[in-house]
């Protein structure tokens, strides 16, 4: 043991100083308003090939879900760091047809081998960035598992016509997006993985910097002719099975069967009113749902729309119902197929008012502890460990021409997922979203590891619906557990300020994970620092890349809007 600390510091070092927050991105190219609109159809989504994706399937009488798949498609060729037919993800549903809200969960799963220890040397903790990338960490990969079930219910075009796009730009080569350029300048560790070195560095070098993916494309092409079944049961899963076998380090315990026992679930969304709307997120193993849902439920108790923008109060009041809720997140949530995770109870109103109470105006709490799910504000006996890391994702946002509404996001995990690739995709680094101290309290945590379990997520795609049940908004971001922040700021921003779009994706952006509040560097709301820091807080300036994309309904049909922070476009018809 002594032995493999010695041979890791070095990597250890490299790595870390390559994990930090994305670094700041160039002036975005700039919508009117009137090119973020349309009267029947349209994608917010990351980049434009991938929105232009989506807008071809729209146009061909595609479904949102239609589009949704083709752009992420193309994500995974031009945010491949981010997401990818090697990760999973999370879709929401608003179905007109039905007029209800579906939710469809393709998060990665734990191996059958997989144990509580998996992620513990000698009593300890692994290092986070040794465990990120070894063969451990790569869970069995949902995002087809999702997009097969969802276009077999939801889908009006062919399979095999939504992967076309991103076929013919693997194998044509596009030009290398900045965003990628920088994540691969920044990140020196892609020099010590010969994938990503291979990849992503040697396109990176050339002159012009150029995505070149043969490999992708002949994947694609299988799954487009054959189905998802192809990854499951036959030859694109043999060789994602021996890539992860051949990883420097970890069990390599994954085995045929957990592939073929993949099933992405149908699972009732989670919804709540805020004021005069209802908001439907993501149930567990999602944190995203709830705790965004259960921070619009303290904030209810103040006059958030009184409150301007600029003032120091509005950002601590949204900083300790964010403590608040992190608390009863880190408390309770994990896959709801091996825990119970008592959702409604946490998410009474009275519950959140005796919540809301413990907020002092004037002075920012003692490290909050969990409430008593439904019962009372606080837990006399918790203990609440360190929060843990979580990188990386991708959202987008479409409503198609019959009203239906498709919140999509995905992820890799870490940005690069586990330094491995397979055949032209990245491998995902999900398992390390597990808790890796197993133990909470005297009882096992709720997201500890296990075979079959799939863990917690801070993804969180939403839709507003307004006081008539009509869908109003759909929105998501990326961004790891800061996702949840990002989602509140635009909700808040839109909601109780009624904020035009752009300008609200534009604010500056505050999270607070229990890890003291983080606010978005070089902006204006970096000036509030001493003032929340005269109230109690810890405070830190960091660089924030979210990536929220969002659409909204208005008189003429809809407007959306693409985080400036993001190479992205809003596009429709």
């Amino acid at each position: 043991m002594t032995r493999c600390w010695l041979l890791c510091l070095p990597l250890l070092a490299l790595l870390s100083a390559c994990s930090g927050s994305d670094p700041a991105t160039d002036a975005p190219v700039v919508q009117t308003q009137a090119e973020r609109e349309a009267p029947q159809h349209m994608i917010s989504a990351p980049h434009p090939l991938a929105a232009e994706a989506g807008r071809d399937m729209l146009r061909q009488g595609g479904s949102a879900v239609d589009a949704a798949i083709a752009a992420k498609l193309v994500l995974g060729l031009v945010e491949a760091p981010e997401t990818g037919i090697g990760g999973g993800g999370f879709m929401l549903l608003h179905d007109a047809s039905q007029k209800r809200t579906r939710f469809y969960d393709g998060r990665e799963t734990a191996p059958q081998a997989a144990g509580a220890d998996r992620f513990r040397w000698a009593g300890m903790n692994k290092p986070f960035i040794l465990a990120m990338t070894g063969s451990d960490s790569v869970g069995v990969p949902g995002m087809l598992a999702l997009m097969a079930k969802a276009h077999a219910e939801h889908g009006q075009l062919p399979w095999a016509s939504l992967f076309a796009p991103a076929m013919e730009l693997a194998e044509q080569g596009v030009a290398m997006p900045p965003r990628l350029q920088r994540q691969i300048k920044e990140d020196w560790s892609l020099r010590l993985f010969a994938d990503t070195r291979q990849y992503f560095r040697r396109q990176a070098a050339e002159e012009p910097p150029r995505l070149h993916n043969p490999e992708l494309a002949a994947t694609l092409r299988q799954l487009a002719d054959e189905g998802s079944g192809s990854f499951y049961h036959g030859v694109i899963g043999e060789q994602f099975l021996q890539r992860v076998h051949e990883a420097r380090w970890g069990r390599g315990d994954m085995q045929p069967g957990d592939l073929h026992d993949y099933t992405a679930i149908e699972r009732p969304p989670v919804c709540a009113g805020y004021r005069q709307w209802t908001l439907c997120g993501p149930p567990p193993p999602s944190s995203g749902g709830l705790a965004v849902l259960q921070i619009l439920g303290i904030l209810e108790h103040f006059p958030m729309a009184e409150l301007a923008p600029d003032d120091t109060q509005t950002w601590h009041l949204i900083a300790e119902a964010s403590r608040l809720a992190f608390a009863d997140r880190e408390y309770y949530v994990g896959d709801p197929d091996f825990v119970d995770v008592p959702l409604q109870a946490l998410l009474q109103p009275d519950y959140l008012a005796q919540r809301a109470a413990l907020i002092n105006p004037q002075r920012a709490m003692d490290a909050p502890a969990p409430g008593i799910a439904g019962a009372t504000a606080e837990h006399p006996d918790a203990e609440l460990p360190a929060p843990e890391p979580e990188h990386g994702t991708s959202h987008l946002s479409v409503v198609d021409s019959a009203g239906n509404l498709v919140a999509f996001t995905g992820s890799n995990e870490a940005p690069f997922g586990s330094r491995m690739l397979s055949q032209g995709f990245v491998l995902n680094s999900q398992l390390t979203d597990f808790n890796f101290d197993p133990r909470l309290d005297d009882r096992e945590h709720p997201n500890a590891v296990a075979a079959g379990k799939r863990p917690r997520s801070s993804m969180s795609p939403f839709i507003v619906y307004d006081a008539e049940g009509e869908p109003f908004m759909v929105l998501g971001s990326r961004g790891g557990s800061r996702i949840i922040g990002y989602v509140v700021k635009s909700l808040i921003a839109t909601l109780d300020w009624e904020m035009e779009l752009a300008e609200a994706l534009a604010m500056p952006n505050i999270v607070e994970r229990r890890l003291g509040v983080e606010l978005e560097a070089d902006t204006w709301l970096a000036d509030h620092a001493e003032a929340l820091q005269a109230l109690g807080h810890r405070v830190r300036l960091e660089p924030m890349t979210s990536g929220v994309h969002v659409i909204q309904r208005i008189p003429s049909g809809w407007r959306g809007a693409a985080d400036p922070r993001l190479d992205g476009a809003v596009l429709g018809d």
